[in-house]
């Protein structure tokens, strides 16, 4: 195992607790050790052994940059907005989960609906790893936040539904390698 990299805190940064969802803040010059950095957020642990969630608009806190999400299609027809959705949800991921919600299986459905204009609305059905998930209403925003920046989308709609529920077989065979479940 290889070890982790640790930062010190240059300013006062808000967070987000996992499991709860509970936001906080985290004061300058404190430590924290990096335990993921996929999708657009960053995963520590603080000096209490607390695990929470840093924004990728706040990177520079961690002494890195913010990673801008970049519309794979640039047409705006509603199977080039389909597609760009599918692309942007692969960056979603778990906090605590080193896989992109796509590959976990937790995304259902994606429609997308042309309503002119050469914009779209687009519903997405996902679900959650546990029906109680704290950061299931983060996960769901932040799907709505990174469909929203496409263009052609007029409007998004992200609901979570707990039937069917999510279960490990689920995951792409991809997912289920990287967690070692083969």
């Amino acid at each position: 195992m290889s070890e982790r990299e640790s930062f010190v805190l240059t300013r006062d940064v808000n967070i987000i607790t996992i499991p709860d969802g509970t936001p906080d803040t985290l004061k300058k010059g404190e430590t924290v050790t990096l335990h993921q950095s996929l999708g657009n957020n960053y995963t520590v642990i603080t000096g209490y052994g607390h695990m929470v969630r840093i924004a990728g608009v706040d990177a520079d806190v961690l002494g890195k940059e913010t990673h801008e999400l970049h519309t794979l299609v640039l047409e705006t027809n509603a199977a080039a907005v389909e597609k760009n959705c599918w692309e942007v949800m692969k960056t979603v991921y778990d906090p605590e989960i080193p896989v992109n919600i796509v590959d976990l299986g937790l995304v259902y459905h994606c429609e997308v609906t042309p309503i002119g204009d050469d914009k779209n609305n687009v519903s997405v059905q996902m679900t959650l790893t546990a029906p109680g998930c704290g950061m299931g209403p983060v996960i769901q925003s932040d799907v709505e936040k990174c469909i929203r920046t496409l263009s052609g989308v007029a409007s998004v709609n992200v609901e979570v539904v707990l039937d069917p529920p999510w279960s490990r077989e689920m995951m792409s065979e991809v997912a289920q390698l990287q967690l070692g479940l083969f």
